[in-house]
């Protein structure tokens, strides 16, 4: 059917999009903006590919594009939490930086055939008609995602441990001040941003497009900052946010196979211009956006101050 087939390119182009913008939610709630989603991303995609290429298995390929995703994101956590550098130029700065050494690491991989992560069949589920394709056999990463949503939500809005961290998004010196170590949480949600941007970075070369292209990210890493904001800052908004931006990306891909007569450079900013749309329109609205942001969202923190 072609009604399936669509919807299930939908969620595969809404996978990386969810976990990458989950990761910069974790970080942005405990107030530190990291502007570098598309950098690590890219090492997360390329370390993946490579390892999976070398190894054989897709599976320490997903392993290794986390772990290049995280180590990429402590760059950043020293620099601005150690080094109190500013967040904005720092996070830039570290995009540019992915995108420059994955196409370095990357080179000798280029139109080498990948290793695909194969889709889990979930045992009776996966056999209902129409949904069990969609919802019971598809990846790894997928799976994953789901439960990054759910477990994300429970932590931060169920648990003593989230709410620390939202009380240090919210105002840092007031936390510090009752014996929360900001500087210490801060690094730990840098670092998980960087595992979930890893793991988008891995769905993208192994099972999205199972193969290494230099800047495959193709923006991605910003669509899923702004996909933060879009959600205001709540998981479940978020999840609904990136299939509706993935749906965005797929439709426009569609609209260039059954030939309607737009330009075909039109059709693929549709996902970006969407983006610059929904953030104007929530800009409109200051009191929410007021209510939901981190007080102390990019500010530098320094305990003796």
């Amino acid at each position: 059917m072609i009604i399936e087939a669509i919807l299930l390119t939908v969620i595969t182009a809404s996978t990386p999009l969810v976990i990458a913008a989950m990761g910069e939610l974790v970080t942005e709630r405990s107030g530190v903006l990291n502007l570098g989603v598309e950098g690590m991303m890219i090492i997360g995609a390329v370390c993946a590919f490579a390892v999976a290429q070398m190894s054989g298995s897709p599976l320490i390929g997903v392993g290794a594009g986390i772990v290049g995703g995280a180590a990429f994101s402590l760059l950043f956590a020293f620099l601005t939490l150690s080094l109190v550098a500013n967040q904005v130029a720092t996070g830039l700065a570290l995009t540019i930086l992915g995108l420059g050494v994955s196409g370095m690491l990357g080179e000798s991989f280029v139109g080498v055939p990948g290793v695909k992560l194969q889709p889990i069949a979930i045992p009776l589920l996966a056999d209902i008609p129409f949904v069990g394709p969609l919802l019971f056999r598809q990846d790894l990463i997928f799976y994953l995602s789901i439960l990054l949503v759910v477990g994300v939500n429970w932590f931060l809005f169920g648990t003593r441990t989230g709410l620390k961290l939202r009380a240090i998004g919210d105002n840092h010196g007031s936390a510090h001040t009752l014996g929360i170590h900001v500087i210490r949480t801060r690094y730990l949600a840098v670092l998980f941003g960087g595992a979930c941007a890893g793991l988008a970075g891995a769905q993208l070369s192994l099972v999205y497009t199972p193969q290494w292209v230099e800047n495959m990210s193709a923006g991605r890493g910003w669509i899923a900052l702004a996909l933060v904001v879009f959600a205001s800052w709540r998981p479940w908004r978020l999840l609904a946010g990136g299939y509706l931006f993935g749906a965005v990306t797929i439709g426009q891909l569609h609209a260039q196979a059954f030939g309607i007569g737009l330009p075909s450079q039109l059709l693929s900013a549709l996902p970006y211009a969407a983006t610059i749309v929904v953030l104007v329109i929530i800009s409109q609205n200051r009191r929410t956006t007021l209510i939901n942001t981190p007080a102390s969202l990019g500010k530098p923190f320094v305990p003796d101050r």
